[in-house]
């Protein structure tokens, strides 16, 4: 195996999130100052794409442990087979379409610090990915929605809305199948709706589609207003949209950003697969941490965290 360069060339695909990085193969043994320059681009730009890397899952694991302890795959959804740190994500087949804007397992009392992402099978046209900057998001609010937001808490889990997913086409038999082994455990977590980043000390929001509703609002004000939000979130200028290959790789700071999978390939396969990384509790600006109502995530964010943690 070779030595990985010992600098890498970064560039910006879009004006306010998404960098992609060329100039190191994944799969070589990163040296110390590639995994810290990989880690300042993922702050600086919240997403960082690799085009044609050549990891199989074993590959992938290696390269997430460079920055973080894997959780397990998922709380409720079973791992790859050999790969407890893999969720295989074969949509059509086994999955249901995540064609939502959310940030990755925000039910949890601790949700991941970032998300590793790897195209295995993937259309010849759609199924591209889009993420948004939360962080901009909370910036660029009006101030007196700022400081609504500052005080705002949100109950976040992982049961499913039905109406809202049968009124959205989305009731074919995978689709329940994968509901009910998603929702087998219910996991109920009311969070902050702006954190503190625990690396850089910017202001995120903390909101997508993993959102039932605000705490002390009623369902029909918070619906309401996370429109509200949520507009802000995904305003085009704080989104970036990646065309797959197989074999990309994308790296996100699930702290700072959500994400949307379009479902714009028809009976097309579609199969990636992911790792994501311990992270820590939210805390909000008055200094209150993340609080779990129900569902123990302890075995989804300790399990695999004896192995080394390279950072």
């Amino acid at each position: 195996m070779t030595t990985a360069p010992t600098t890498l060339d970064v560039r910006k695909i879009a004006g306010h999130i998404g960098a992609e990085i060329s100039g190191v193969d994944l799969a070589d043994e990163l040296s110390a100052p590639v995994v810290a320059a990989i880690r300042a681009a993922l702050l600086e730009h919240r997403v960082v794409f690799f085009r044609g890397q050549r990891l199989d899952a074993e590959h992938q694991e290696a390269f997430a442990r460079r920055f973080g302890s894997p959780t397990t795959a998922h709380p409720t959804v079973p791992s790859l087979d050999g790969s407890p740190a893999v969720l295989d994500l074969d949509y059509g087949r086994t999955t249901s379409r995540a064609n939502n804007w959310h940030t990755d397992v925000t039910f949890v009392r601790r949700p991941p610090l970032g998300s590793i992402l790897r195209a295995v099978t993937i259309p010849p046209y759609g199924g591209d990915t889009v993420w948004a900057n939360t962080v901009r998001a909370y910036a660029t609010l009006p101030v007196e929605l700022r400081e609504l937001a500052d005080r705002l808490w949100a109950v976040h889990s992982n049961a499913y809305d039905y109406v809202s997913d049968a009124r959205e086409g989305d009731d074919s038999e995978v689709a329940r199948r994968h509901r009910e082994v998603f929702t087998s455990t219910e996991y109920v977590t009311e969070h902050p709706v702006v954190r503190v980043h625990p690396e850089t000390g910017e202001r995120a929001l903390v909101l997508g589609g993993f959102v039932r509703r605000f705490v002390g609002w009623t369902g029909d004000d918070s619906r309401d207003l996370l429109r509200l939000l949520q507009r802000h979130v995904t305003a085009l200028e704080n989104t970036v949209r990646w065309r797959w290959h197989a074999g990309d790789v994308v790296f996100w700071d699930n702290r700072a950003t959500q994400h949307y999978a379009v479902a714009d390939y028809g009976d097309q396969a579609r199969r990636v697969q992911r790792i994501t990384l311990v992270g820590d509790v939210p805390v909000s600006v008055s200094g209150e941490r993340s609080r779990s109502v129900a569902g123990d995530d302890t075995s989804y964010n300790t399990a695999l965290a004896r192995s080394t943690d390279a950072r």
